[in-house]
């Protein structure tokens, strides 16, 4: 993937009813105490003109319709990270009415609408940390390996 992508990453922030911590911390990597500029990352108003969605919060059935159009209307290649708790497995929604859970829930969905995601990253925490937001940015450029297995464990 990082091949494909190396020059300066453009991110469209998706909010899909998060709390509103990790999106605090997606602004502190932009502020210039973290410099995720370094990195060429640079917030974009439109799906249309990025490289990477950031996707925070727990998907729910309001918001899906929305999120799926955003998915769809990113160029190929299409990347997804995943931040926080929420936006990996649902957080402490991941089981609630109104909710689909996390990215995991939206990638059966995603393959069911025929929208291909190229790859999805997780980023863990509640709320995320800068430094972990800007150690995905560099593992997915390939600056630097990767340190955990990629098996994920879903609590079902």
């Amino acid at each position: 993937m990082s091949k494909l992508l190396k020059k300066s990453l453009w991110v469209f922030h998706l909010n899909t009813g998060s709390c509103n911590a990790c999106d605090i911390e997606i602004l502190d990597v932009l502020t210039p105490y973290h410099d995720a500029e370094r990195f060429g990352v640079k917030l974009v108003t439109s799906p249309r003109h990025a490289d990477v969605i950031l996707l925070t919060g727990p998907i729910t059935i309001e918001a899906l319709p929305k999120v799926v159009n955003a998915i769809e209307a990113a160029p190929r290649p299409r990347v997804v990270i995943a931040l926080g708790s929420c936006g990996v497995g649902g957080g402490i929604w991941h089981d609630t009415y109104s909710t689909i859970g996390g990215v995991r829930g939206l990638q059966k969905i995603l393959e069911e609408r025929g929208v291909v995601v190229d790859a999805f990253y997780y980023v863990p925490g509640c709320p995320i940390r800068p430094e972990a937001l800007l150690y995905a940015v560099a593992v997915f450029k390939g600056l630097v390996p990767k340190k955990v297995k990629s098996e994920i464990k879903h609590a079902e």
